[in-house]
């Protein structure tokens, strides 16, 4: 991919169920990944051409939670959503076929409403293995050294070495 998408950036505070991230935010690229038919297997290529593995297909489920092991990224293939990230006081946005979200560790997300065609491929940066936490009180000392724990990625899972991940991530 050549073309660089339109980034929105969310940091999000720590709001006592769900830690979020203290340093790194939550990136959104719009309409990043190009409309057409083959848009999984098109973004599956992407993110695994650019050192994205664990690749999964399906929805994001209906309640908060989160990864303190690992980043993640949702590429939004088919449908729409709207998503909660940050926790119960967070922000939710509006998912179309052709976005990508790029989730630190820690970072809550939550479907709040979806098309019922909605569908994501997820991935992790190559190393990384997610776990699955709700914001269980007896998670919190464990959860916040991991996501202290968790290296930045090494690329960006659209555009590689270059892309908008390094600009955001690696200045935070």
């Amino acid at each position: 991919m050549s073309r660089s998408p339109d980034v929105e950036a969310h940091l999000f505070e720590d709001d006592g169920r769900i830690p979020n991230n203290p340093r790194l935010p939550l990136l959104l690229y719009r309409r990043a990944l190009p409309a057409s038919e083959g848009l999984r297997p098109e973004c599956e290529k992407l993110f695994r051409d650019n050192g994205w593995g664990g690749i999964w297909v399906n929805g994001v489920f209906p309640y908060h939670h989160y990864h303190s092991t690992a980043h993640e990224a949702l590429g939004v293939v088919r449908g729409s959503a709207r998503i909660t990230f940050g926790g119960e006081s967070g922000v939710t946005v509006e998912v179309a076929a052709g976005d990508v979200a790029v989730i630190p560790a820690g970072v809550g997300h939550c479907n709040a409403g979806s098309s019922g065609d909605f569908t994501v491929v997820g991935a992790y940066p190559r190393g990384q293995s997610w776990d699955l936490r709700t914001g269980e009180p007896g998670e919190r000392p464990e959860v916040l050294e991991n996501i202290r724990r968790v290296p930045l990625p090494e690329t960006d899972p659209l555009f590689g070495e270059n892309g908008p991940l390094a600009e955001h991530w690696r200045m935070s």
